[in-house]
């Protein structure tokens, strides 16, 4: 492969990702896709949530001295890992950059980094080393933080209750309710402190987008205008970038066999991500509403799925034997691969942009229960821009029935597909992505 120096050499990116799933997975298929073009990869990782080397034997990686061992890393507890990570991982990434920048042998030519691991502009800062912000998001979700600055701004948040099905104003698409955050309530100082910070792109030359320009096409344009800086959209990644075991989970790949012997469009693959975490009732509630729907069913049962006990030992007594061969539990499920299979026909997800996109990616329409964050604005857009998704708002029943099995959900599933040929429109030679990948990779040598 020609070098992305134009010489015998191949100039070096270093990549240093936030250490959780819907992070990780991203940056790592990014590192695959410019590997492809021609750049040497170096991943700075943290210890917590480390990749595995022997996955990736074309890449490098360094190890980051984080110091969160034993510490609470639950989705409650975020903001306090983010702050430890941020003050521990910083000496060890200069260490490292400073080795590299003095190796004659190497050519680092920028650092690109998600925006959490906000360490890593202090020290290409003083190394004076550009960089390069990744979101692993939609620029939907970002553009929404906008809004909920302007509504803490103008004293507007936290809102009466019976405003929340009100439409957030020059925000079309979202209702106050599809928020990264609850507008009924006060922002805690710790929270709005982080949102600012996620939201700054500090000394950053460009920003990299896990997106395609037609689905994200007025949020970019609102985002570029408060950013004036390059803009790359190159998503979907999953798709740019050659097939990478990213799973930081064992998967259990029966599923793959068990779903070849099911109808064409038949199975409804249920799975809330590696973070969301339920009660029991609501697990109760899925079970039941799945049992009920009389639907094939693919179900990813995490152990931390459920909010202090294990998930697969709570499940309702008698279930399993009422559901018999119609249904199949597992812990975690080779994901891209199940949303590929004939046999699924629709996807009851959280709605995290990993899976929104791989469910696009496939032609796959959703049954949205959205949990927190950029889940919240995903799900909206699916169910009223795209329209390829169904709220779950009366019961899983009836929403999996909707989805599965009623001329409402056929028409989702053929807009469905029409957006898979449009992403992969975008994909190819003269597409937007493509394109803008071609962009990126000149912006990069021209650093």
């Amino acid at each position: 492969m020609k070098s992305s120096s134009g010489g015998g050499r191949r100039r070096r990116v270093v990549l240093v990702p936030y250490p959780f799933q819907g992070h990780l997975t991203p940056m790592l298929q990014l590192g695959s896709i410019l590997h492809e073009k021609g750049f040497s990869i170096t991943v700075a990782h943290t210890e917590f949530n480390s990749p595995k080397p022997s996955n990736y034997p074309n890449f490098n990686f360094l190890a980051l001295s984080d110091n969160v061992d034993g510490h609470d890393t639950s989705f409650h507890n975020l903001l306090n890992v983010m702050s430890a990570m941020n003050t521990n991982c910083e000496p060890s990434f200069q260490e490292h950059m400073v080795r590299m920048l003095d190796d004659d042998d190497d050519d680092v030519a920028c650092v690109i980094y998600d925006n959490i691991m906000k360490f890593v502009d202090v020290v290409a800062k003083r190394l004076h080393l550009p960089t390069i912000l990744l979101r692993t998001t939609s620029a939907a979700f970002m553009h929404s933080h906008l809004a909920l600055f302007r509504l803490a701004a103008q004293n507007s948040i936290p809102l009466p209750e019976s405003e929340l099905e009100v439409p957030v104003p020059n925000v079309p698409p979202l209702r106050f309710k599809d928020l990264p955050l609850r507008a009924t309530e006060e922002i805690p100082e710790a929270v709005e402190e982080f949102l600012q910070s996620y939201m700054n792109i500090r000394s950053s030359s460009a920003v990299i987008w896990n997106t395609v320009e037609s689905l994200d096409e007025w949020p970019l344009q609102q985002l570029q205008q408060h950013w004036p800086l390059p803009f790359f959209t190159i998503g979907p990644f999953h798709k740019m970038s050659p097939p990478l075991p990213t799973s930081l989970m064992e998967e259990d790949t029966i599923c793959l066999s068990w779903l070849d012997k099911r109808a064409p469009n038949s199975v409804i693959y249920v799975s809330l991500g590696s973070m969301a975490i339920i009660g029991e009732e609501e697990l109760h509630e899925l079970a039941w509403g799945l049992a009920k729907s009389e639907q094939p069913f693919l179900w990813v049962v995490r152990p931390s799925l459920l909010n202090g006990s294990d998930a697969m030992g709570s499940l309702p007594e008698g279930f399993k034997n009422l559901v018999g061969e119609r249904g199949l539990i597992v812990k975690w499920a080779p994901q891209k691969k199940v949303l590929a299979h004939s046999a699924v026909g629709g996807f009851l997800s959280h709605c995290g942009w990993n899976s929104t996109l791989e469910s696009l990616c496939e032609g796959v329409p959703m049954v949205c229960r959205p949990c927190f964050a950029d889940q919240l604005v995903n799900a909206r857009y699916l169910t009223h821009v795209w329209r390829v998704g169904v709220g779950l708002e009366k019961s899983v029943e009836s929403a999996v029935s909707t989805l599965m099995s009623s001329d409402c959900g056929r028409e989702m599933r053929e807009r469905a597909v029409g957006m898979k040929l449009e992403i992969e429109s975008a994909m190819k030679l003269g597409g937007s992505s493509s394109d803008s990948l071609d962009q990126l990779v000149k912006f990069i040598v021209s650093l």
